[in-house]
């Protein structure tokens, strides 16, 4: 008969209360099957996923493995497979990692079974469901636009399901556990679990517009800080803490080794709670965000580096006396690596929040750099370890089928992610400076953009050779884990457990190692000393809904605190007369933007820095982006910015001939060729549908434009069309798909220009009366709210 390990010898705290002499022991027994499934799904989800991310990583570098002219082009671009990469390695690779180290180390920590066999394979198979459907939806265009976040409202609402499930899961075995005390890993599951239910719901609330369309309820500068609310926090709370954990056990079970320090784990866990939720404005200085929102965000980013380097320090200090072993080991090799890599990226993190330096980065291939660090060092060698130590244990083969492979695998991902940053690194700042370079007579050295994109093609290559390394080495992995699992016994033993239930009349038991010497004066301070004893924390401890609870108020609180500002301070966004909605054409065309995938590289936010200024055009204002469902600033730029672009290119034939072959236009451009929409006929059924949705958001069509939406598309097309032809370009577009592009592309960057008491009714359009738009001020662009700056 086995018995588990008592749960805080993980820890250096090792008592864990007292239990009345002579209790029932409970047999009890684990559900491994549902582990087994999760890493499975890990490895095969992650060769997927990176596989993807060396196919785009080749686009980049040579822009016809876009394959626009093939009859499958439309599908393979890099605008469609980009958030397909995503998410394949965030939610598939990752969160399967997740969930499969929750599953196995929290029945060993409570030292009861999952709370529901039935729920754990719920969730299980609702999950991969969910991956495939995002598999089949990104590429065909269904999308609704924000990073992190494309899945459409079907697919959303079955999410938030599967979460449900996994959380009653989960605080159900928290409800029926036998060991009184968490463990840190248990701390940092809860924090996933509630902080990741509240991100989801509230980024995604969106108004359906047909079963695979919808439009985010948030509109320009709310939607973006909702959006990186989100972004940010997904990494702190979906890639960051539920990791923690996974580092919290299975670091101390490899190395078989303590954690360094309890007190440490203490201060880590919650200054990441506290903290972090704080931070996700950083990722929009300078933007039309209120300036107020985005140096908070940066005064918290700041703030998390060193209760981060606390965690980190933990672990790297948790090998202490088993340094020896990381020689022989690979499996700590990879968690040693993987720490380490967390450190790194939680101080660069801050570091690309501040502003002087973020101002430089914002938009290059450093940001890519950083994320793909965090990403592959992090997330991807915890991973992998944890794979090849649950492997023999789960399959019940003793050891791993090729424990060569796995120090191959090693050097061959530690390589391969370095022959990636390093390269990507200097891009990145290639692109920066660049971007920012003035000549001696004071105009800008780097005036065309393509000279910027071209200079970097070698540095994009060696990003294909060193993801393509890192591949062959997730693909080493998944070989190995199928022939452990090909080598199981035809039967699995399941090892049947004893302990005792929870103890009635429970007392904390005293933090091991916090007495100090007696004396009057010493023995009032230990008393006092209530932090460095950490008693009141045990408590806690032992008080799963309390701290929960205290889980919850920090994650909602720390919102509140900014999105109430934000939502209610109509100072921080000026409405601006000559905005007006799009046209139901313009409005058609932003959705083929979207679907594109456009915003994957070019971005709509000229930050107020001459550079900018001189490069693209006036500064972009707040009032600007208040009819945006998405907004649509983007993150990165691999092609020019777009704010401005239908006052600076107002020729029809010249975004046709782009479109069709960016080369045409843009000799050495990295674009890929949408010929489809050339060919493609409109759907003009939809754009009714499209229009009410935006009425239900409060976006004020008046009523002939409804009514009309689809009579004054076609009328709209048909003049885009004429131009194309005055313009010596070919006859019949205006029918076309490209054609409602064409119009959103010319429309963007024009209303500041419109005379203010002449601005349609709908923009883009000659039908309605002549009024004055909005009661906010006539902001002129030498008199618009200056946000952020230099």
């Amino acid at each position: 008969m086995a018995t588990p390990t008592p749960l805080l010898s993980l820890n250096a705290a090792e008592s864990a209360g007292s239990y009345e002499s002579g209790v029932k022991l409970d047999r009890f027994s684990y559900d491994d099957a549902v582990v087994r499934k999760f890493v499975l799904a890990t490895v095969l989800w992650g060769v997927v996923g990176m596989l993807v991310g060396v196919i785009i990583a080749l686009q980049l570098a040579a822009p016809y493995f876009n394959f626009g002219h093939t009859p499958f082009g439309e599908y393979l671009s890099y605008g469609r497979l980009r958030p397909l990469h995503t998410n394949a390695v965030i939610f598939a690779f990752a969160g399967n990692a997740l969930f499969g180290a929750i599953y196995y180390s929290t029945p060993r920590l409570l030292k009861t079974p999952m709370f529901s066999r039935l729920l754990s394979n719920i969730h299980f198979w609702g999950w991969q469901a969910i991956i495939v459907s995002a598999a089949l939806t990104l590429p065909l265009g269904i999308t609704q636009g924000k990073e992190y976040a494309e899945l459409e409202w079907p697919i959303d609402i079955a999410v938030v399901l599967i979460w449900v499930v996994f959380a009653l899961n989960f605080f159900g075995t928290l409800a029926t556990r036998r060991e009184r005390h968490l463990y840190v890993a248990v701390w940092f599951y809860i924090a996933t679990v509630i902080a990741i239910a509240v991100l989801y719901i509230f980024n995604n609330i969106v108004m359906p517009a047909g079963w695979l369309k919808s439009y985010s309820i948030y509109a320009g500068s709310q939607d973006a800080f909702m959006q990186w609310w989100y972004g940010h926090n997904a990494v702190a709370f979906f890639l960051t803490t539920p990791f923690l954990g996974l580092m919290y056990y299975f670091l101390p079970k490899a190395a078989d080794r303590p954690v360094f320090s309890y007190r440490l784990s203490i201060v880590h866990f919650w200054s990441l709670v506290f903290i972090y939720i704080w931070a996700g404005p950083h990722h929009l200085h300078y933007t039309s965000v209120p300036e107020w929102a985005s140096t908070l965000g940066m005064l918290f980013s700041v703030m998390l580096w060193m209760p981060s380097w606390g965690g980190m320090l933990n672990g790297l200090l948790t090998l202490r006396g088993a340094w020896h072993r990381v020689a022989a080991d690979p499996i700590l090799k990879f968690y040693v690596v993987a720490v380490t890599f967390y450190g790194m990226s939680t101080f660069e993190g801050p570091l690309l929040s501040v502003k002087s330096v973020n101002a430089l980065s914002h938009y290059t291939d450093w940001t890519i750099a950083h994320v793909h660090a965090g990403a592959l060092g992090w997330v991807g060698f915890m991973s992998f370890g944890m794979a090849y130590w649950l492997a023999p244990r789960l399959f019940q083969t003793g050891t791993i089928a090729k424990p060569n492979w796995v120090g191959l695998h090693f050097w061959l991902g530690t390589i391969g992610m370095l022959l990636y940053i390093i390269p990507i690194y200097a891009a990145g700042l290639t692109q920066g400076l660049m971007w920012r370079a003035f000549n001696a007579e004071g105009f800008l050295q780097f005036p065309d953009f393509i000279e910027t994109v071209t200079i970097l093609i070698p540095m994009y290559w060696f990003r294909v050779l060193g993801g393509g390394i890192y591949l062959v080495g997730a693909i080493l992995c998944f070989v190995n884990i199928l022939l452990t699992w090909a080598r199981r016994p035809k039967v699995y033993d399941v090892p049947v457990f004893e302990a005792a239930p929870l103890a009635k009349g429970y007392r904390a038991h005293p933090i091991p190692g916090s007495s100090l010497p007696k004396g009057i004066v010493l023995d009032v301070a230990h008393k006092l000393d209530v932090f460095g004893q950490l008693n009141w924390h045990r408590k806690w401890e032992g008080l799963p809904l309390l701290f929960t609870i205290f889980v919850v108020i920090g994650v909602v609180s720390a919102s509140l605190f900014e999105i109430i500002p934000l939502f209610t301070r109509t100072s921080d966004i000026v409405r601006i007369k000559t905005v007006t909605p799009y046209s139901p054409l313009e409005l058609t065309g932003r959705e083929i933007y979207i679907a594109e995938g456009c915003a994957n590289c070019h971005s709509q936010m000229i930050r107020p820095m001459r550079a900018e200024t001189d490069r693209y055009g006036e500064y972009s204002k707040p009032g600007e982006a208040v009819y945006d469902h998405p907004f649509l600033f983007g993150s990165r730029r691999v092609g020019p910015d777009l704010a401005r672009v239908g006052k600076k290119i107002p020729s029809a034939l010249w975004h046709l001939r782009h479109l069709n072959l960016p080369t045409d236009t843009s000799p050495g451009s990295i674009m890929p060729s949408y010929p489809h929409l050339v060919d493609k006929a409109m759907d003009w059924s939809r754009i009714t549908a499209n229009v009410n949705a935006m009425v239900a958001l409060g976006v004020d069509y008046d009523e002939a434009t409804v009514r009309d939406a689809e009579r004054l598309a076609k009328e709209q097309a048909k003049k885009i069309a004429d131009q194309v032809v005055a313009e010596a370009g070919p006859n019949g577009m205006e029918d076309k798909q490209v054609v409602a592009l064409i119009a959103y592309l010319m429309r963007l960057g024009t209303d500041l220009d419109k005379p203010v008491d002449v601005a349609p009714a709908v923009a883009g359009t000659d039908m309605g009366e002549p009024i004055a738009r909005h009661d906010g001020a006539n902001l002129s662009p030498s008199g618009s709210q200056h946000v952020g700056g230099e």
